[in-house]
């Protein structure tokens, strides 16, 4: 037989080394100081899907469509989301990237992987990095779980 994890623990062991590791990715972020990681997730969405409704944000973030409309306000502010009205239902709008959003893409793109990657050079070995590959695979399918 063997030995399983109890999922509780397991649970709270992940939810506290992902805090941590969020935490620290903020502290080696250059444009934290600027926008928050919802606000960084966002640029890159729209910098990977060229423009989308704020609803298709919401749900692609896992934020309610209230905290969407605050961050996109904010962004807005800053001065980098075009808002262009749907061709099909003129009601709904599309959210993009102004030129200024887009020129801090490879800041946002770069800035977390950057150090990671250093910290996974200086830390694991190849074993292990495949390891954390699949862990990400994983990781992945129970970001989708609702």
């Amino acid at each position: 037989m063997t030995n399983q994890p109890d999922p509780q623990h397991l649970a709270a062991e992940l939810q506290m080394v992902v805090s941590r590791l969020i935490k620290k990715l903020r502290t080696h972020s250059p444009t934290a100081g600027r926008l928050s990681l919802t606000e960084r997730a966002v640029v890159k969405q729209l910098a990977q899907h060229g423009s989308l409704l704020p609803s298709e944000l919401a749900a692609r973030e896992k934020v309610t469509t209230q905290s969407m409309s605050q961050i996109l306000s904010r962004l807005d502010a800053l001065g980098y989301l075009t808002r262009q009205p749907e061709a099909t239902d003129r009601r709904k709008v599309r959210i993009g990237l102004t030129t200024a959003g887009q020129a801090i893409i490879p800041a946002v793109r770069r800035e977390a992987s950057d150090w990671l990657g250093r910290a996974l050079q200086a830390t694991c070995s190849a074993p292990e990095q495949a390891t954390l590959a699949e862990a990400v695979r994983v990781l992945a399918r129970i970001v989708e779980v609702d």
